[in-house]
């Protein structure tokens, strides 16, 4: 039985407390959600939650359910902003309502389709499925995919950069290799070769890795 929105909200909001290293546990009163108390009620009815006085705390099996509620958000969140293009202050909003339309099947299947993102918009680690440990592949079908999984001759748009913290991405961004702009991948060996305007970059696999395309599907 699908749990209700709510109990999935409030997996999601112990998951981050728990993400975020600082307590393994949040207070009834930092919930702020209508509803909330048949909410708490069946997730301790699915044993998904402890109650100790005013304190929540996940269960094992709740930490498996919250976290594929988050990847579920954070697979919506990466859906409208990398395909529809949803600007920053609705994109919350708006990934809060399509993450529960997933189910697992679909869920799979976006996350193939964007070539199994490991973070989310924000920087957030996207919690991996099967489907990643499978490495499933639907190559043309694919909308996203980095810089390595492409083939000589492909173009797209950058949907965005996974990580911004290495000297030579930081250098690449400062140029102007930033998301929305068109590349096109020239080879790749024996490094990465792309293309931006009339200009060429040349990059190793750990940075073309990083790089991830909005492929144009002809």
């Amino acid at each position: 039985m699908e749990l209700s929105e709510i109990s999935q909200e409030i997996l999601e909001k112990l998951w981050t407390a728990l993400e975020e290293g600082q307590r393994d546990n949040i207070n009834t009163s930092e919930l702020e959600l209508d509803n909330q108390i048949s909410a708490l009620g069946e997730l301790v009815d699915r044993r998904l939650v402890l109650i100790s006085g005013e304190l929540l705390e996940l269960t094992s099996e709740g930490r498996k359910e919250a976290e594929n509620a988050i990847r579920r958000h954070r697979l919506a969140e990466r859906l409208l902003n990398d395909i529809l293009a949803t600007k920053d202050q609705s994109l919350e909003e708006d990934a809060c309502r399509f993450e529960h339309l997933l189910h697992e099947g679909m869920e799979a299947s976006i996350c193939t389709l964007l070539g199994h993102p490991k973070v989310c918009p924000h920087g957030l680690p996207i919690p991996p499925g099967e489907c990643c440990h499978r490495g499933e592949n639907m190559g043309s079908r694919r909308l996203v995919a980095s810089l390595v999984d492409l083939s000589p001759g492909q173009e797209g748009k950058i949907a965005y950069i996974q990580s911004r913290q290495s000297e030579e991405i930081k250098k690449l961004m400062a140029i102007g290799i930033l998301p929305g702009t068109s590349i096109g991948l020239i080879r790749r060996y024996p490094s990465y070769v792309f293309q931006v305007g009339n200009t060429q970059y040349a990059v190793d696999k750990n940075i073309a890795n990083e790089i991830y395309v909005r492929l144009e599907i002809s």
